[in-house]
């Protein structure tokens, strides 16, 4: 009888987007199969405590708040992401996961320190690797590597939090002198449309400044468009493959954190209604833009398609893009002919084949051992 993957499921975690975690950690337990895998739940708190439930059945909340205690720890035997209660397990025992998944989006979780950490502790995981991840996660470093691509993107500005503070009037100066009205103000390093507003006047700016202050030191101001939202799944490791582009319709002015998880109204239309031309072009620019991050496992690739003249620019990647049943990723993998458990079963099978191809590389050096 084959062994079951023990696979510890990681989320909540101290960001904003701590409760779409959770949907998306309850979406992924319940569709893998118990007949190949063995479910570890492990919820981070919003305050960063860690907690490991005692199974799936569990509702992920009274996971995060009943749960045993569970510190990340280095066992020097077989290193692994370890759950410690009272005592330190004893050197032989059997590591407790196998494979994490993690489902944390947002700061700590999607931007390279909990892959950091999964990778100080020797343990295989679902998705980007260290420097991926932080590239993703923050806007201006992602936009400068896409434009360095040749990867066509809207024009920005960036703005430090200080600064603004400091001297709004020569910001405000020097934002007007670069980029028009309609403007999208963000928080660099944030997912989930938290902390996004659409400015259409400068009367508006200064609010839509404060409040993405709030969330990051680094303000990013882009060129607003009257544009489509396209978004794109790229599934793989170093030969990624992209599924066909869908379209999101947003209820609101544009696809805020309140159409995308408060305000019914919505709309996810697979495949989008793009001519076969735009298509083919989204997908490339998917794929160049997934590896130009050096990508790994997943990632939801986010476009803009200009009305007017019908030009695809690159917003953003995800790297742990939202993981419900019903979010874009699994379902455009599903239009695509990839229902949710197998796409779940490729995405562990990608981070275990990941962690086999790291594991040829040597850490330690001889001279004797080149020779």
């Amino acid at each position: 009888m084959t062994k079951k993957i023990r696979v510890g499921i990681l989320f909540g975690g101290r960001s904003g987007e701590h409760d779409v975690s959770l949907q998306s950690a309850a979406s992924v337990i319940q569709a893998l199969d118990p007949a190949k895998y063995e479910i570890v739940p492990i919820g981070i708190t919003r305050e960063g405590h860690w907690r490991i439930g005692s199974g799936a059945v569990q509702p992920l909340p009274q996971v995060l708040e009943s749960g045993d205690p569970v510190t990340p720890s280095v066992d020097p035997t077989g290193p692994k992401l370890l759950p410690l209660a009272r005592s330190v397990p004893a050197p032989n025992s059997r590591p407790e996961v196998d494979v994490v998944f993690p489902v944390l989006h947002g700061t700590f979780g999607e931007d390279g320190t909990m892959q950091g950490l999964l990778e100080l502790a020797d343990v295989p995981y679902v998705g980007a690797g260290v420097v991926a991840s932080a590239v993703g996660m923050d806007k201006d470093v992602m936009k400068r590597l896409f434009r360095d691509a040749n990867l066509p993107v809207v024009p920005w500005e960036l703005v430090l939090r200080a600064d603004w503070e400091n001297a709004p009037l020569q910001v405000r100066k020097r934002i007007e002198g670069k980029l028009p009205y309609p403007l999208f103000v963000k928080p660099v390093n944030l997912g989930s449309s938290v902390g996004i507003t659409k400015v259409h006047n400068r009367r508006e700016l200064p609010a839509a400044m404060s409040l993405a202050a709030q969330y990051d030191r680094k303000i990013l101001v882009e060129k607003g468009i009257d544009a489509r939202e396209i978004e794109c799944s790229v599934l793989g490791n170093d030969h990624p493959q992209a599924s066909v582009p869908g379209e999101i319709v947003p209820v609101n002015e544009f696809y805020d954190y309140e159409s995308k998880y408060i305000k019914e109204g919505s709309a996810l239309v697979i495949p989008a209604q793009i001519t076969a031309r735009q298509a083919k072009r989204v997908r490339e620019v998917a794929i160049r833009a997934f590896q130009a991050i050096d990508g790994a496992g997943m990632g939801r690739v986010d476009f803009l398609l200009d009305r007017k003249t019908g030009k695809v620019y690159l917003n953003e990647i995800n790297t742990i893009p939202g993981f419900t049943s019903i979010s874009m990723y699994p379902k455009l993998w599903e239009a695509s002919g990839i229902p949710y458990p197998q796409l779940l079963d490729r995405l562990i099978d990608l981070a275990l084949e990941r962690y086999r191809e790291k594991s040829r590389t040597r850490f330690t050096y001889s001279p004797k051992a080149d020779n």
